[in-house]
C-alpha cells in the first residue's frame, strides 16, 4: 500500500495535462482512458492486432493512462460481451505482454481491469454459463427491451432464460483466487497498474448493492457484509503484486433509479475501507436500474454533462488516495474541477473514441483541432447489439488495424456536395496530397448537418469541426454552384466523388398539397433562411420578411443565436403533428418540444427511432413521452383533413389529431442521377452519404473515409 507516495493536489494551477500520482506511479497528464467493452479481443480472449492497434493509437495520443476494458479473471465464465479479453490463464500472457509492449514502445502507459460480470454476464449466459450472484436478485421488470428494434433483437434469438448460481463461501473464496492469480499475470506481463471493476452490477457490485445482496451471513447484512467479498479481492490482489504496484478500485457512487441500491452514504462509507484494504486510488462511477430504458444514459455513460463529479468530490472528501473522476466532462469543466480539487484524474471514454490524439493537441494548444464526440451513442450501442466498438465521427476506431490511406493519390478529386460526407472526404484526400475541388450549390457547407445541428447542439460541434479543417486545408471551395456534367468536365478530374444527400420528396399522403403541411426541407429551409417556391407559398409575408432579414444580416447562419430564438418565435403554430417517427421525425419532436409545441408523431413503421442508436433512442423516446409527446406507431391510411391528420392505428381504431401544421419527416431516398450521368461521360465516381441512402452521419464519414481509403486499390 502506497497512499504517502500519491500526494494530491488540492487547488492551484493544476490542469489536464499536469502530471500526478497514482501510488508510485508518476502520470505523464491527468486524462485516463476509460475502461471500455470494445469487443476486440480474438474469440478465444487472446489478445490481437485489432486491440493491439486500438490501445496503441491510444498511446501516442498522449493518454496519461489506459485501462483496458473489463478484462475477464474467470472468462469464459463473468464474460459480458463477444471478444472480451481473458486473463483467466497463463495461455493469455503472450497477447497480453505483445499488447504491453506495444504500448510501452508507443509511449504510452497500461493497465488491466480485472472483471468478472456476475448477474451481468449475458455473454456467458447466452454460452449457457450461470450467472454468478450473491443471491436471487429481484425479478426484472421495466420499458428497456420494449426500446429495441425488430432487427435489432435478431441479435438474441435463441437466447436461453439464464441460470443463477448463488455462491457459496467455496465459491467466493474461489472468486477471491481469480482476482490475485489475475492480478499476478497482470504483473507478469508488465503491465503497469491494475484497476479493481467494483461497479457496474458486476460481481463485486452486486454483493456491494443491498438490492441484490440478501445474504444473512458474513457476507450480507449491513454494509461491512456486503464490502467482505471487494475487500477480500483489494487485499488478495495487494499482497501478490506487492506494496509498490499501483491499483485502484473502480466503485459506483449510487444506483440511480434502483430501489433500495447503493447510495451515496454507502459509497462514502466504503472508499475508507477501500483505501485502508491497499487502494492507491479510486475511480468513481455509478450504475443505474437496467429495467429503466432511459436511465442507460444517465450512470456510467451518462448524457447529462458532468453529472458525477459532486460525488467524486464526495468520497474524495473521506479517503487520502487520488480519485479519478468520468462522466462527460468537458475540457474546461475537467480543468476546473482539477484546480478546485474536485478529483485527481478524469477519465474519458466517448471523447477519446472520437478522438484519442486529443491529450496531446490538448498539451499543445490546439483545443480547435480535437474531433468532437457528438453524443449520438453509436459507440455505446455497439455492446448492447454484440457488436464492436466503432465512433460515428471516427471511422478508424475500432478498425486502426486496417490502412485507411489511399494507395495512390489522384491528381484532382473533384467532391460534388459540402455536407459531412464531402467534406471528410475532402479533408482525407487534402491531407493524402490530392489536388481537391469542392462544389457546393449552396452559399455555405454544411448540408443536413446545418439543421441537424440546430435540432442536436452537439452536431454543431462536429459541423463546425469539419468546416476548419476545410478552412485550413488547401481545398479550392465553390459555393453557391450547380456541378453540371459540362462544369465537372471543363475541371478534367481524375476522380469525382459525388456527395449530394438524398432526395426528400413529400411522400403521396392525401392532402400533402395543402399550405399547412410542410416537408422537410420545407422547415429547414425556414429555420435556416433559405428560399424556395414552396416556402414562399406556405408562409406569410410576415414569416418571409423575417427570415429574409435573417439571411441578410447572417443570423440564421449563427445556430445558437437561432436556437435561443426560435424558443420566442417559431413559424409553426401551437399543435403540430410529424408524419414520420425514424431520426429526423424524433429529433424535430424533441426541437419543437422544447420551444413549447404541443406534439403528436405519427408513423408506420411498428417502432419509432429508427436511425437513431439504441442508448440515444431510450432516452429520447423516454423523454418525448415524460414531456407530452403523443406517439402512435403502426399507424396506416394516414390523411391530412382540414387542420387535422386522421389515421387508423395500431389497435385499429380510427384517430383524428388537430394540427395548426404538419411537417412530413419521411420520403427521404437515395438518388444517383448525378453520378450515372458523369460515369457515363467517363468519369471515374465513387458515391457516397445519404446520396446511395439515408445513413446519417455515421453513413456520411465513414463512405467519405471508405472511398479515400479504396483509390488505387
Amino acid at each position: 500500500m502506497s497512499v504517502a507516495s500519491a500526494p494530491r493536489t488540492t487547488s492551484g494551477a493544476v490542469t489536464l495535462s499536469s502530471p500526478g500520482r497514482i501510488g508510485t506511479l508518476t502520470v505523464p497528464n491527468r486524462i485516463f482512458v476509460t475502461a471500455m467493452g470494445v469487443s476486440l479481443a480474438e474469440e478465444d480472449g487472446t489478445v490481437g492486432d485489432r486491440l493491439l492497434n486500438y490501445h496503441v493509437a491510444q498511446a501516442k495520443g498522449g493518454a496519461g493512462m489506459i485501462v483496458m476494458g473489463v478484462t475477464g479473471v474467470a472468462w469464459p465464465v463473468g464474460a459480458v460481451q463477444p471478444n472480451q479479453t481473458a486473463i483467466s490463464d497463463d495461455r493469455f500472457l503472450p497477447g497480453l505482454k505483445r499488447l504491453v509492449d506495444a504500448v510501452h514502445a508507443a509511449g504510452g502507459l497500461i493497465a488491466t481491469q480485472l472483471h468478472h460480470g456476475g448477474l451481468v454476464a449475458t455473454h456467458s449466459a447466452q454460452e449457457r454459463h450461470p450467472l454468478w450472484a450473491p443471491a436471487i436478485p429481484p425479478a426484472f421488470s421495466g420499458d428497456f427491451p420494449t426500446y429495441f428494434l425488430p432487427e435489432e433483437l435478431a441479435a438474441f434469438a435463441g437466447a436461453a432464460l439464464p441460470e443463477i448460481k448463488v455462491l457459496t463461501k467455496e465459491d467466493i473464496a474461489l472468486v477471491v483466487q481469480q482476482f490475485g492469480a489475475a492480478a499476478a499475470r497482470s504483473k507478469a506481463a508488465g503491465f503497469d497498474g491494475i484497476e479493481i471493476h467494483g461497479g457496474h452490477g458486476y460481481l463485486l457490485s452486486s454483493f456491494m448493492s443491498p438490492a441484490t445482496n440478501t445474504r444473512t451471513d458474513e457476507y450480507g447484512g449491513d454494509l461491512k457484509g456486503r464490502a467482505r467479498l471487494l475487500l477480500e479481492v483489494v487485499r488478495a490482489v495487494r499482497d501478490v503484486v506487492g506494496p509498490d504496484f499501483p491499483m485502484w478500485v473502480k466503485m459506483d457512487s449510487r444506483e440511480m433509479g434502483k430501489k433500495n441500491g447503493i447510495t451515496i452514504d454507502h459509497a462514502k462509507e466504503l472508499a475508507p475501507m477501500v483505501e485502508a484494504a491497499g487502494a492507491d486510488g479510486i475511480t468513481v462511477t455509478a450504475y443505474h436500474d437496467v429495467g429503466q430504458g432511459k436511465l442507460h444514459s444517465a450512470s456510467n455513460i451518462p448524457h447529462e454533462p458532468g453529472i458525477h463529479l459532486e460525488y467524486a468530490a464526495a468520497i474524495r472528501n473521506t479517503v487520502n488516495i487520488p480519485v479519478i473522476a468520468s462522466g462527460r466532462v468537458e475540457i474546461d469543466r475537467g480543468n476546473k474541477g482539477l484546480a478546485d480539487g474536485e478529483f485527481d484524474f478524469l477519465a474519458m471514454g466517448r471523447k477519446l473514441l472520437a478522438d484519442p490524439d486529443l491529450p496531446v493537441k490538448l498539451a499543445e494548444g490546439r483545443t480547435d483541432d480535437i474531433r468532437p464526440c457528438i453524443y449520438c451513442y453509436t459507440c455505446v450501442s455497439t455492446a448492447y447489439l454484440r457488436e464492436q466498438v466503432r465512433c460515428a465521427v471516427r471511422s478508424e476506431t475500432g478498425y486502426e488495424d486496417l490502412d485507411w490511406s489511399p494507395t495512390a493519390v489522384p491528381g484532382h478529386v473533384v467532391i460534388v456536395g459540402g455536407g459531412p460526407g464531402g467534406m471528410e472526404a475532402a479533408r482525407r484526400l487534402n491531407q493524402a496530397g490530392a489536388r481537391v475541388t469542392l462544389i457546393e450549390k449552396s452559399d455555405r457547407l454544411g448540408g443536413t448537418l446545418r439543421f441537424a445541428a440546430l435540432a442536436y447542439e452537439p452536431n454543431e460541434r462536429l459541423l463546425n469541426w469539419l468546416r476548419r479543417e476545410i478552412d485550413k486545408s488547401s481545398v479550392d471551395v465553390r459555393l453557391k454552384t450547380e456541378a453540371t456534367p459540362e462544369l465537372i468536365a471543363s475541371l478534367k478530374p481524375d476522380k469525382v466523388i459525388v456527395a449530394v444527400g438524398a432526395v426528400r420528396d413529400m411522400p403521396p399522403i392525401p392532402g400533402n398539397d395543402q399550405d399547412f403541411v410542410l416537408s422537410g426541407d420545407d422547415l429547414r429551409g425556414m429555420m435556416l433562411g433559405e428560399d424556395s417556391a414552396s416556402i414562399r407559398r406556405k408562409t406569410s409575408w410576415a414569416t418571409r420578411i423575417a427570415t429574409k432579414v435573417g439571411a441578410a444580416t447572417g443570423a440564421t447562419a449563427n445556430l445558437e443565436l437561432v436556437r435561443k430564438a426560435t424558443h420566442s418565435w417559431m413559424p409553426l403554430g401551437k399543435r403540430v403533428v410529424i408524419i414520420g417517427g425514424e431520426l429526423v421525425g424524433c429529433e424535430l419532436a424533441e426541437f419543437l418540444m422544447e420551444r413549447g409545441r404541443e406534439v403528436t408523431i405519427v408513423g408506420e413503421a411498428p417502432k419509432f427511432g429508427g436511425g437513431l442508436l439504441l442508448v440515444r433512442r431510450m432516452r429520447l423516446l423516454a423523454e418525448l413521452r415524460e414531456h407530452g409527446v403523443a406517439m402512435f406507431p403502426g399507424a396506416s391510411d394516414i390523411r391530412i383533413g382540414k387542420k387535422a391528420v386522421s389515421f387508423t392505428s395500431e389497435t385499429g381504431e380510427t384517430q383524428d389529431i388537430a394540427a395548426d401544421h404538419v411537417v412530413v419527416a419521411m420520403g427521404a431516398h437515395g438518388d444517383s442521377t448525378l453520378a450515372n450521368a458523369l460515369r457515363a461521360a467517363g468519369h471515374d465516381v465513387a458515391e457516397i452519404g445519404d446520396g446511395t441512402g439515408v445513413t446519417y452521419i455515421e453513413g456520411a464519414i465513414r463512405g467519405a473515409a471508405e472511398a479515400v481509403a479504396a483509390m488505387g486499390r
